[in-house]
């Protein structure tokens, strides 16, 4: 009787042991090595990216690869507090372009979730055959290193005195910042009103602001309220304007017969630095045949900034704004280091467009 119990105790711990192999995702990792197709190469890859399995998914790669592990992980982590840093891989889409015999073409979508919404990142990836197995070829990404260097600034800065922090944020003792609602455009887009313009401080002190909006039947009566959120840049120095805009979703326009608009400004302390200057705009079609605009970021201070929002305003003939798009930029901004950005354009809305205007939100983890 002792063999028989023995060899039964082997064989159920064997079964367990696959069975755990299974559930952790063994044919997928074996899948990895044993990939019959380019897109099962690179789904392959993403399953362990996913996994956060990312040395794995690095010895996966085809020798020809001019990468190494460390910029491997930091081309798909992020690094310096980006938002990519604090961003997961929530989905990936794979299609092919193009493949013969021995290599391929293949469009990966990465879908990245964050605080702030999705992030797409869409690459063109080659895969090639070793054997009878494809291995994807991961270039190595382009990492520029700022030389030493001093950087002069000369920027304004406001300083708020006197102030009791003991209180709760937003309650002060000196008179709210003068800003205006400069315009106001209501549309209806594919299941929602949206309410766009722009805004102004007209004050010589900085201001936080937010800017909302009820929408309002015919007798008085308020169908729903709704904030700008971050699709307005919150802090405006001096003289500067920034446009807004405001979604209502599951609400028709023919319900709405008034829009009551409301514009909250603080004092707050605030610098004109850092400067991100706006380069190289244009208008164009992304990999996804999507309308964008399109550009890059240059930092012209001297201190990183981790996160950036890109805010676009355009305008019809009339100078009218038609449409307010914004984008987070998943790399942080180095000082003097080009950034690609872009941001979405409805097809109905480029086709009208006549102008546009961007401005950047930015964010640091420390202001010293």
């Amino acid at each position: 009787m002792k063999w028989p119990l023995i060899v039964f105790i082997v064989a159920c711990t064997a079964v367990l042991l696959a069975l755990a192999w299974f559930q952790a995702g063994g044919l997928r990792q074996h899948a990895m090595f044993a990939a019959a197709t380019p897109e099962e190469a690179v789904r392959a890859l993403m399953t362990q990216v996913q996994n956060h399995d990312y040395e794995r998914a690095f010895h996966s790669l085809d020798l020809s690869s001019n990468t190494d592990l460390a910029s491997f992980i930091r081309d798909l982590t992020g690094s310096d507090g980006s938002l990519r840093a604090y961003s997961s891989l929530q989905s990936v889409d794979v299609s092919p372009l193009h493949a013969d015999q021995d290599q391929a073409i293949v469009r990966l979508r990465m879908v990245w979730s964050s605080a702030v919404g999705s992030l797409d990142d869409v690459r063109d990836v080659r895969v090639v055959r070793d054997g009878s197995t494809w291995r994807v070829v991961w270039p190595k990404p382009e990492f520029f290193a700022v030389p030493p260097q001093v950087v002069s600034v000369n920027y304004l800065r406001w300083e708020v005195i006197g102030r009791d922090i003991s209180s709760r944020w937003g309650a002060q003792d000196v008179d709210s910042p003068k800003v205006r609602i400069t315009s106001m455009n209501a549309i209806t887009r594919p299941g929602r009103v949206v309410i766009l313009g722009e805004v102004e401080n007209e004050d010589t002190v900085p201001a936080y602001l937010n800017v909302s909006a009820s929408l309002l039947e015919a007798d008085g009566s308020s169908i729903g309220e709704e904030s700008s959120f971050d699709l307005i840049s919150h802090v405006l120095l001096p003289k500067q304007v920034s446009p807004y805009r405001i979604d209502f979703p599951g609400v028709r326009i023919d319900a709405v017969k008034n829009v009551r608009m409301d514009a909250r400004a603080l004092l707050v302390p605030a610098s004109a630095d850092p400067v991100i200057a706006v380069t190289n705009q244009q208008l164009s079609k992304d990999g996804l045949g999507r309308q964008v605009l399109k550009g890059e970021l240059v930092n012209q201070s001297g201190r990183l900034v981790n996160i950036a929002q890109v805010l676009a305003a355009f305008y019809d003939d009339n100078g009218k704004v038609i449409w307010v798009s914004d984008g987070y930029v998943d790399q942080a901004l180095s000082p003097l280091v080009p950034v690609p950005f872009a941001v979405d354009i409805p097809n109905d809305i480029a086709s009208r467009l006549k102008s546009y205007r961007v401005i950047v939100n930015h964010y640091s983890h420390s202001t010293t």
